[in-house]
């Protein structure tokens, strides 16, 4: 028998949501299987700075400020509110 599975519960945006039933029908497997595949090849897809001395450090700082220069000047953070995410978007927003 595998490793024992433990629950998660999980909040998506709709998209991600139709996305992750979209792939699960055709592969004919389950939401969690789709999941668990994605957490998996996760750690391939996204490189993070390295976390270790000085050069760590250095690597860190340019990380936050290439992350702030790529949203600067558009607006401010999005705030939203666990109701928000269950709500249909209003029209023309």
């Amino acid at each position: 028998m595998g490793d024992m599975m433990v629950r998660k519960q999980i909040y998506l945006p709709r998209k991600q949501n139709q996305k992750i039933k979209r792939l699960a029908k055709q592969r004919g497997i389950s939401e969690a299987e789709v999941i668990r595949i994605a957490v998996e090849r996760e750690p391939e897809l996204i490189t993070y700075p390295v976390r270790d001395g000085e050069a760590g450090w250095e690597q860190i700082q340019r990380f936050i400020k290439e992350r702030r220069a790529a949203y600067a000047g558009k607006g401010k953070p999005v705030q939203w509110n666990r109701q928000e995410l269950y709500e249909e978007p209003e029209a023309g927003k």
